[in-house]
Parts: structure tokens; C-alpha cells; sequence
């Protein structure tokens, strides 16, 4: 899981996908997970709990920058031992 960038110049918003980790940072995507906007204030972050911990069953690693926006919005991170 890790960001990819969408907006303007000058005017970053992110999305939080989960994407193979040989594919680009703007590639080929599997499924986007929440956005971020750091351009309000406070910054806007909506994050879908529910799919993050399917991901995160799977094996999916987020990178740390995610690990910080789920912690930030509140999502707990359940590992794949927690859901068995």
C-alpha cells in the first residue's frame, strides 16, 4: 500500500492504493484504498478501515507514510494473525 499522486501542478492530493511493488509510483494500480489532502486545513484524510485490513490479511505492506495516515485518521492496523 503506498501513495500516488493525482491533482494540478503545485497542487498535490494523494490517493492510498495498493499496487504491486514493481509498479511505478503513478502505474498500475489493484484497488484505491482513501485519499489524502494535505492542502486543507487540517489536512483531509479518508482512509476505507475495512478494506485496509483485508489488504492487510493478505500480506500487503504499507510503506510508512501510510502507516502514519492510518494512524493519524484513527484505523487499526490488524495483521494477518489478528484476522485468523
Amino acid at each position: 500500500m503506498r501513495l500516488t499522486r493525482v491533482g494540478g501542478k503545485k497542487n498535490p492530493i494523494w490517493r492510498v492504493v495498493v499496487a504491486d511493488q514493481r509498479s511505478p509510483r503513478d502505474g498500475r494500480i489493484i484497488e484505491t484504498v482513501g485519499r489524502y489532502n494535505p492542502q486543507t486545513d487540517p489536512s483531509e484524510i479518508v482512509l476505507d478501515a475495512e478494506r485496509l485490513n483485508h489488504w492487510l490479511a493478505r500480506g500487503a505492506q504499507p510503506t510508512n507514510t501510510v502507516k502514519q495516515l492510518m494512524r493519524a485518521s484513527g484505523v487499526s492496523a490488524k495483521t494477518a494473525a489478528d484476522a485468523s
